[in-house]
């Protein structure tokens, strides 16, 4: 297929959820994260996730018709029960939630307890961000990643985000995992039958393979510390909202076998410290300073975290989004089967 615009693709995406059965907001939100991910060339975390959305519907592991409610409330916090919904749903209010206790008190964490997919959570941060304020956000979900020394899934590759006001109109957006390479690129690599490098997943049986088709398990960034720091993100968020998710299922209780995720997300206002402007003129200044560091060969540019990203939605923007064909084609299925018109493609 050739590109797609970025408006048809959400629309189109939006289309699918609301016939999915979610109420036409949420499945403009849930369709806006994906495509803000393809975007920014996040693509393992965009659009070709659709499916399996739709599937965790199906299953009755996402709830197409959540009630967010607030269990518990301080001065600077709250606990989200996200009641199973879709991982943009409930990270975009946890997200609103922090910024509106950050106005308040300075800083505001929201936790959020029975979410699903949290999709791209530089998506959630860059939200804080362009309000002035800082964000973080990370997410815990089930064991697909090897935990050091491990020949077998024990952790996730829980993500975490943090994004602050950039010098110029664009925030500063590090969006990372704790693997060394996601579960989506993995599926990227097998859908395009491309080898994927050594040292970055098991197959099945806990042996390192470079064959896309037998890659299961994805290697912890790091080692120890991407395994710890995944640890780490479930002990602080599934363990404090009660919600256990690893240890249920490698423990394989009837609770483990389903899909859920937990997440956070926190909120500096940082006009309550500082002078905003100042901020983001002192972010500049530490930029060009480190973009004037000697490179190294075959560097043509130091990059700050989100730049990339940044110039490839300027780009994308213009030019379409495309679509690999075993993604357009899984995607032109499922509307056919949801009686959604299919996508076309738009220049």
């Amino acid at each position: 297929m050739s590109a797609v615009k970025a408006d048809a693709l959400q629309r189109f995406a939006a289309q699918i959820f609301a016939r999915a059965g979610l109420p036409d907001a949420h499945a403009a939100l849930v369709a806006e994260v994906l495509v803000w991910a393809n975007l920014r060339g996040m693509d393992s975390h965009g659009v070709m996730r659709i499916p399996r959305y739709v599937a965790l519907i199906e299953a009755g592991d996402m709830n197409p018709l959540p009630t967010l409610a607030i269990v518990s409330e301080t001065a600077a916090s709250v606990l989200l029960d996200a009641d199973r919904a879709a991982g943009p749903v409930a990270m975009t209010a946890a997200i609103d939630h922090a910024m509106r206790k950050a106005r308040a008190a300075g800083i505001g964490l929201a936790l959020v307890r029975a979410t699903t997919h949290t999709a791209a959570l530089g998506y959630y941060t860059s939200r804080a961000a362009v309000a002035g304020m800082a964000g973080l956000a990370i997410s815990a979900s089930w064991p697909n990643m090897a935990y050091h020394g491990a020949r077998a899934a024990g952790v996730a590759t829980s993500p975490l985000s943090i994004a602050v006001p950039g010098g110029d109109a664009e925030p500063i957006v590090l969006d990372m995992a704790s693997g060394i390479v996601s579960v989506g690129k993995l599926a990227q690599a097998r859908q395009a039958g491309r080898p994927i490098p050594e040292g970055w997943a098991f197959d099945a049986d806990g042996n390192p393979t470079t064959d896309p088709t037998r890659a299961q398990i994805p290697l912890p960034l790091g080692g120890p510390k991407g395994s710890g720091l995944a640890l780490m993100i479930e002990l602080i968020t599934s363990l404090i909202v009660a919600n256990p998710i690893l240890a249920e299922s490698l423990e394989g209780t009837e609770t483990g076998r389903h899909h859920r995720q937990n997440g956070a997300a926190i909120a500096i206002d940082i006009s309550r410290f500082g002078d905003v402007a100042v901020f983001r003129r002192e972010a500049a200044r530490l930029a060009r300073a480190l973009k004037a560091l000697p490179r190294v060969p075959d560097t043509d540019e130091i990059l700050l975290p989100g730049e990339r990203g940044h110039r490839t939605r300027a780009s994308r923007a213009r030019a379409g989004i495309a679509l690999p064909a075993p993604i357009a084609a899984e995607l032109a299925a499922l509307a056919q089967k949801l009686g959604v018109p299919p996508l076309s493609a738009e220049r």
